[in-house]
């Protein structure tokens, strides 16, 4: 059974619970290991939504989708390629990237996210999605020409780092079939890319395995599974709109 989970503040309290249809389900507890329904209801017009988790640490995979990796005439890394996105770049849905103060040509990236729901350290590949709690939508904003600005030092974290730059939400599903999921981005209601999870290079059970090889995944840890063919810049008063069929859509305004 799908659950879409969700966080939000509501009457001045955060608050988490499942969406079903315009109206929420008020859980207790811990949403990741101990959810407890309540009687309590919200709708969706009283609340202010919120990141649905609050990860520890978000890991972003680079080169994981081989038709971008042809394109960009780069050949299927043998490990995952990964770095982290800082806390401060975490943005809530629907509310504003902000245009960072240095030049540069701030780009989208529409992502899966795939959140962690329990510890795992050098997992098995087969046990791996058991330690997945679910699935959200993920914009990777990026200033792309800080990237190689210095032949010396690739800049992957500064260019994704700023504030503002991980919009992510509006929900987690769970029961969802990663590898069938497919992630449409839109930009002022144009849609500038349109890619199917399946053709990673490194699908979700195996990313999970591989990097609790290097590190200790921690439930509300997030891993953006890196984005495909489509990727372009933002204009200042611009929408942009990740959405993936079983999950929602992800709405931020850039300027």
């Amino acid at each position: 059974m799908i659950q879409r989970w969700l966080r939000f503040n509501h009457l001045g309290k955060t608050c988490f619970g499942t969406l079903e249809g315009n109206k929420i389900r008020i859980y207790e507890g811990d949403m990741l290991v101990d959810p407890r329904p309540t009687d309590q209801c919200a709708t969706l017009g009283e609340v202010k939504l919120l990141i649905p988790v609050v990860p520890g640490k978000v890991l972003a995979l680079w080169n994981n989708f081989h038709a971008l990796g042809r394109k960009l005439g780069l050949e299927p890394p043998p490990e995952p390629l990964y770095l982290l996105k800082a806390p401060n770049s975490y943005l809530n849905p629907l509310e504003t990237i902000r245009k960072p103060l240095c030049d540069g040509k701030v780009v989208y990236e529409g992502e899966l996210g795939v959140v962690i729901g329990r510890t795992c350290t050098n997992v098995a590949e087969e046990d791996a999605l058991s330690h997945v709690f679910g699935y959200t939508c993920a914009n990777d904003v990026t200033v792309a020409d800080i990237i190689q600005r210095d032949p010396t030092f690739p800049q992957w974290v500064r260019a994704k780092g700023f504030d503002t730059f991980l919009p992510f939400g509006p929900v987690i599903a769970t029961g969802l079939d990663p590898a069938m999921l497919v992630v449409r981005t839109m930009l002022n209601e144009e849609v500038r890319q349109d890619y199917p999870i399946n053709d990673m290079v490194f699908p979700v059970q195996k990313l999970v395995s591989l990097i609790s090889r290097d590190m200790t995944l921690h439930p509300g840890d997030m891993i953006l599974c890196g984005t495909s063919v489509g990727v372009g810049s933002m204009k200042p008063n611009s929408i942009v709109e990740v959405e993936i069929g079983g999950i929602g859509k992800l709405r931020n305004r850039f300027e």
